[in-house]
């Protein structure tokens, strides 16, 4: 098998399973495409087969006409023909490489694309739900395993089919009663390898399964966050007793593993030499009698070994070609999975944008798992559809004029970031519309839309890469003066110049080499360089120093210049000065208006900010 041969991680898909036509039919239209290749690589294996017969013959000519007659000339023939034979036979095994190299690479390409391709037009609800490591061992493993049922499961189907067949039947017409009696042994040989080959099954899928907790403790222990807690807790003796456990396991099936295997081969080699032994002691009677030649004799103990292992691999032949069909399966329910956000046949674009966002009698509720998610990804316990069923936005509406401030603010679990995702088209609304410049979001393209929308979180994503490369996320193309101008506008240039690489400085998982205030000012040099029509601060300045705060403060008063902004935010200060404030209490607008107008309504607004600010607000204006 080639390299890359791997079970699928769930030993339990397997049992019990069967490969359905759909899965056949499906399958191959992914091989599709190389079906030239693969009748090449099937015709190289037909191919060695039969070359592969060619010398216990060849040998028998020898024994039974060369050396007899004293044929020198014959000899040198035939041993010229046996190199020969094994040049041609060492090509093929060159080709048959090349060829199942080439569609096995290929179909891996193929189907990491069109997953890769499918996952990233998944909506946001998909990636709460679903666990990032499982995810990650569909484009691997699975992927991995798909391509090992058309290369490494096919090939060896095939080759044992052949090889049996042209075997058989050379036997056959050599000698039928030393064919027949080869055969007899082989019930002591084949139940217990079928045995066997099912306890080695378990035990690889206990191995991939005992690996996958052990990758899954050190992704989740060697980023930034999972260290931190680790040594914040003091849990190192404890995290280094749960790795040694897991670890032992692999250990203890790996040794498991391969006493099994050896006992296999052992047992291989003891039928073997039954088998032969039988040959040759039945055989030698028969050529005492004249029965047969010595040549005869010597080129069936040649065949009789090669029966035995094609006999075996197809035993077990249905195991492997299921296991290797549960990936392909896999594969296929992560390409059929539901995607809810998409452009609808006639979609537009979104042309030179102001900015202006209508929410028209809105309600929104979150949609069920089953919709746009997929069971075996999510974590364990987490049923299907286990969002509440309740209205979470219940007829909202509002108006943020072009240019625009408008402050969104309750409560926590009010629906302030639910309004803000509405308005990115990260959901679809249950009832009611989303407007941008009088456009339904939904009738508009997603690419134009987002072009239009920016959005700074509490916590702004960083790659893992270089401040450049960072901010070249937002504009591939922008100049190095672009980048400059940018990060002056954000307040970050001057940090950045500070550092010893510059902008080519790596920011670190998750940008953890930057400080809170650093991140917020990079991930707004970052939407500058997009520059959208409009801005979502969702808590942009929470949870930071008054120092970094005022810097934060004069980046988005910069960013903000022009721009319809939507702001979620807890300071009183950053609320007061909004052209609007809509008040959200349990999914509905209670009240709307200035800060004035609010408190003069002596209403919600007011009570809640004079009662200390159950919204979480700070009452840094008093």
């Amino acid at each position: 098998m080639g390299p890359h041969m791997m079970m699928p991680s769930d030993g339990h898909d397997v049992k019990g399973a069967k490969v359905q036509r759909g899965s056949l039919r499906r399958a191959w239209v992914f091989a599709a495409p190389y079906k030239k290749q693969i009748a090449a690589f099937l015709m190289a294996i037909l191919l060695s087969a039969l070359i592969a017969l060619a010398p216990p013959l060849l040998f028998r000519g020898i024994l039974d006409h060369a050396i007899p007659d004293q044929n020198r000339g014959l000899i040198t023939t035939l041993a010229c023909v046996l190199v020969l034979a094994a040049l041609i036979d060492a090509l093929l095994a060159i080709v048959q490489r090349w060829y199942s190299s080439t569609i096995g690479e290929g179909l891996i390409y193929d189907l990491r694309v069109a997953l890769f391709d499918k996952v990233q037009r998944m909506p946001i609800a998909f990636f709460t739900r679903t666990q990032t490591g499982a995810l990650i061992s569909r484009l691997n493993n699975d992927v991995i395993g798909a391509q090992t049922a058309v290369t490494s499961t096919l090939g060896s189907v095939v080759s044992n089919v052949v090889v049996l067949i042209t075997t058989l039947g050379a036997m056959l017409a050599l000698e039928w009663r030393l064919t027949l009696l080869s055969l007899v042994v082989l019930p002591l040989f084949i139940l217990p390898a079928k045995r066997v080959g099912l306890k080695l099954g378990v035990i690889a899928r206990r191995q991939m399964e005992l690996n996958a907790e052990m990758n899954t403790q050190m992704s989740e222990r060697f980023n930034v966050s999972g260290a931190m807690l680790v040594k914040l807790f003091g849990r190192k003796e404890r995290e280094v007793a749960n790795f040694s456990a897991r670890a032992a396991g692999v250990r203890d099936t790996g040794i498991r593993s391969a006493i099994y295997g050896r006992v296999f081969f052992v047992a291989l080699g003891l039928v073997g030499a039954l088998g032969a032994a039988a040959i040759y002691g039945v055989g030698a009677h028969q050529v005492v009698s004249g029965d047969i030649s010595a040549g005869t004799l010597v080129a069936m103990a040649a065949f009789v070994q090669r029966i035995y292992q094609p006999l075996t691999g197809l035993t077990n032949a249905r195991i492997e070609v299921i296991t290797a069909f549960v990936s392909f399966d896999r594969v296929f329910e992560v390409l059929d999975a539901p995607v809810s956000i998409f452009d609808k046949p006639g979609a537009y674009d979104l042309v030179d944008p102001r900015g202006e966002i209508i929410f028209d009698n809105v309600t929104f509720r979150y949609p069920p798992g089953a919709s746009v998610s997929i069971a075996s990804l999510e974590a364990a316990g987490v049923m299907q559809g286990a969002d509440p069923d309740v209205d979470v936005l219940q007829n909202v509406s509002f108006t943020v004029p072009a240019g625009k401030t408008v402050a969104l603010v309750g409560a926590s679990g009010s629906g302030k970031t639910t309004t803000a995702m509405l308005t990115a088209r990260l959901y679809d609304v249950t009832s009611g519309a989303v407007r941008i410049d009088g456009h339904d979001v939904r009738d508009l393209t997603g690419d134009s839309l987002h072009d239009a929308i920016g959005v700074v979180s509490q916590d702004p994503h960083l790659f893992h890469e270089s401040i450049e490369s960072n901010l070249r996320y937002a504009q591939p193309n922008a100049t190095d003066a672009e980048l400059v101008i940018a990060c002056q506008a954000a307040r970050i240039h001057e940090a950045i110049a500070s550092l010893p690489d510059g902008y080519r400085t790596v920011v670190g998982e998750r940008g953890y080499r930057l400080s809170g205030g650093e991140k917020q000012r990079l991930a707004i040099a970052r939407l500058l360089l997009r520059n959208p029509a409009v801005m979502i601060l969702d808590e942009a300045t929470s949870h930071l120093d008054n120092e970094n705060e005022a810097l934060v403060q004069e980046a988005l008063e910069s960013a903000l210049f022009d721009r319809t902004a939507l702001v979620i935010a807890h300071r009183l200060s950053t609320i007061r000065d909004a052209d609007l404030i809509v008040v959200l209490d349990q999914g509905r607008v209670v009240e709307q208006g200035t800060h004035a107008e609010l408190i003069a309504k002596e209403g919600f607004y007011a009570s809640q900010v004079r009662a200390g600010g159950s919204f979480g607000l700070e009452s840094d204006v008093f």
